[in-house]
């Protein structure tokens, strides 16, 4: 079976799994608060109106999978301790020499052509990864080609800059299938490191992405699990059906929820909506009487859900976000209990260092996992920066690159 472009398998090194490709070729990211692609409901029908399976009854569950990104997330990771954009889970190394530049890495004109900055979570991604070929005076030239969340462009684009004296080619790709012919054309020409979305093909010297929507989804549940007796009530805040990274968050939780006999009361989509949020809490709210616990599979409108239970004259019950600035200010703000599962931008910083790595002749992964931290009690202070933007995100790790805080719009 192939990798999923976030949930991958070891092994092959094929990008996406299978069934999923028609889904990701047709979906694209428009506002929510990671990089999560969004799409909408079927004609006729709002999303809330979608057929809500999860667990082991989800078409999109996993089971080895499952296992593999559960195990990843207790693993002790490999590459400094202060460094989580360079350490490695459970890497299998593939040797490089064959594209090292004679004399060493020096003189790089290093080529990146991106999806797009088409939010927030991108916008700070891309930020980092500028700051980040600043630190390397061996980085003589960096060209960012934006192809605007347009897969011609994107090929136009790929193809311009194979054809350029780039050194090598760092590619997060728009759409998965759609772009892979693409990616492998390129990588007849220059070594092409691939990295947060999937392609169909293992021509790349290394993709690099954070551990998957298993380990996002698991870590979140069980954290209601820990702060909810058992058949309490659970209102479940999704953004949008048929997305294998969300569909895979949501599997993972179900499945927590239903071992641990917590009744989910209810499982809307938000659409990435505030109001909306605002409005399907209020109204479990009025059905139920008293909720629980909420869960979400992204943190976009985390702060709306709080609000609707103060609206509400409710206490607000422990909840799941994510590390975006405001509902870490929402967080501390209101003494919240709560946790943040992270897709981390402090990703864009690591092709960066791959593709110098990889100029180097050094070994790569072939599969570069990175840790996925979570956001907690205990280590929220390592994650929330006072007078940080709204969208900002914590795990940056750009709290030491050159431009901090006010290139990412902080005071």
């Amino acid at each position: 079976m192939s990798r999923a472009s976030r949930t991958g398998r070891p092994g092959g090194r094929v990008r996406l799994a299978a069934p999923l490709a028609a889904l990701l070729a047709a979906v694209l990211l428009s506002s929510c608060s990671s990089d999560v692609p969004q799409d909408g409901p079927a004609a006729g029908a709002t999303a809330s109106e979608q057929p809500q399976p999860g667990g082991e009854d989800s078409e999109f569950f996993d089971q080895a999978e499952y296992e593999r990104q559960l195990a990843l997330a207790g693993a002790t990771p490999q590459g400094p301790a202060d460094k989580p954009w360079e350490q490695m889970l459970n890497p299998e190394m593939t040797d490089t020499s064959k594209y090292a530049m004679k004399g060493g890495a020096k003189g790089v004109h290093l080529c990146f052509s991106n999806a797009g900055v088409f939010n927030p979570w991108r916008q700070v991604g891309l930020r980092s990864m500028k700051a980040e070929v600043k630190l390397h005076d061996e980085i003589t030239d960096f060209t960012v080609l934006d192809a605007q969340g347009k897969d011609d462009k994107q090929i136009s684009d790929i193809q311009e800059l194979s054809g350029q004296d780039c050194d090598a080619l760092i590619v997060s790709p728009n759409t998965t299938a759609t772009l892979t012919p693409a990616v492998q054309e390129a990588c007849a020409k220059l070594p092409v490191i691939v990295f947060d979305r999937g392609v169909q093909t293992d021509c790349g010297v290394t993709f690099i992405s954070p551990i998957g929507g298993y380990a996002y989804g698991a870590a979140a549940a069980g954290f209601l699990v820990d702060e909810v007796d058992k058949g309490g009530k659970i209102v479940a805040l999704r953004i949008s059906p048929g997305v294998d990274v969300l569909e895979n968050r949501w599997a993972a939780a179900k499945k927590a929820f239903d071992k641990a006999g917590l009744e989910v009361a209810e499982v809307k989509f938000t659409d990435g909506g505030p109001s909306k949020t605002k409005s399907i809490v209020s109204d479990a709210l009025s059905r139920h009487g008293t909720i629980d616990g909420v869960w979400m599979d992204s943190g976009a409108t985390g702060v709306a859900a709080v609000e609707a239970f103060e609206d509400a004259g409710k206490d607000v019950p422990p909840i799941t976000g994510e590390d975006q600035q405001d509902f870490l200010q929402t967080w501390k703000d209101k003494n919240l209990t709560a946790i943040a599962p992270t897709y981390p931008t402090f990703q864009w910083r690591t092709p960066v260092i791959a593709a110098l790595r990889v100029l180097s002749g050094q070994e790569v992964p072939e599969q570069w996992t990175l840790p996925q931290p979570v956001v907690t009690k205990e280590t929220f202070d390592s994650y929330y920066k006072e007078g940080m933007p709204p969208l900002h995100y914590g795990a940056c790790g750009c709290e030491k690159l050159p431009g901090y805080p006010g290139e990412w719009g902080g005071k």
